[in-house]
């Protein structure tokens, strides 16, 4: 059973909500402009408010029995409407109840995907990485996969992604992927549910560039979707890749 929309993941879990824009990836956050709006009380900005979510804590406890008892191993994608990693003092003594959970649902794996790993890294130094944790970061542009993988590369995680969503423009991942650091990328094109003349087309291309490059090293590819206007429909653009479907997980 899953508790997703997001495709590459069996389930999303928010232990709080709410962030602060960092790079240029976050431009149109959906998190911001639907999921902030909907709950009305969640406003991003490095002084608001981050609002914990108590009661979905009980969540994962049933989700790691669950995967135990049909003997698989289940994902969940921890956080897609916050940033588990933000250096924000209110979200620091939440975030080792997080691993505190995270040590105690050995069957789940748990997605840590952060626009800020050097604060991951600082973490990890006063504490181990649990096994049960893939470590990713956001790589929306070359600046920022540049700046980010090499950090991702320091914490020993036992499995490290890419997410390059939204693409904004063309990455060469050659140099990390040759290092054998990274076990998997995903691509995707933005989607917004502001007006339609703020989303950020992905030229093809660009992710052609980035299967090719995972293919060479063997490494997983995920192709999430083209992206568009999220009122057209969820897949919006679409899902497929030159008519295939990449779906490639560690």
């Amino acid at each position: 059973m899953t508790n997703s929309h997001i495709q590459w993941t069996d389930h999303t879990f928010n232990p709080w909500r709410g962030c602060t824009k960092c790079s240029p990836g976050c431009a149109n956050c959906y998190a911001e402009n639907d999921i902030g709006v909907r709950f009305g009380k969640i406003k991003w900005g490095p002084t608001e408010t981050r609002v914990r979510t108590n009661a979905a804590w009980n969540d994962p406890v049933r989700w790691n029995r669950q995967a135990l008892k049909a003997g698989t191993r289940q994902r969940v994608f921890c956080a897609s409407l916050a940033d588990v990693f933000e250096d924000n003092v209110q979200v620091a003594p939440w975030r080792d109840e997080l691993h505190a959970l995270i040590e105690q649902t050995p069957w789940l794996d748990w997605l840590l995907l952060t626009k800020r790993p050097e604060v991951a890294h600082c973490y990890y130094q006063g504490r181990p990485v649990p096994d049960n944790v893939w470590m990713g970061v956001t790589a929306e542009n070359q600046g920022m996969a540049d700046k980010r993988i090499p950090v991702l590369e320091n914490i020993p995680a036992r499995v490290r992604f890419l997410s390059c969503e939204p693409l904004l423009s063309s990455v060469d991942l050659s140099g990390a992927l040759s290092r054998g650091c990274i076990n998997w990328v995903i691509v995707g094109g933005e989607s917004t549910v502001m007006n339609v003349q703020t989303q950020r087309p992905m030229e093809l291309g660009w992710a052609r560039s980035i299967r090719d490059q995972c293919a060479i090293y063997n490494t997983a590819f995920f192709f999430k979707q083209v992206g568009g206007h999220l009122h057209k429909g969820r897949k919006a653009g679409g899902t497929l890749l030159d008519g295939n479907s990449y779906l490639a997980v560690p």
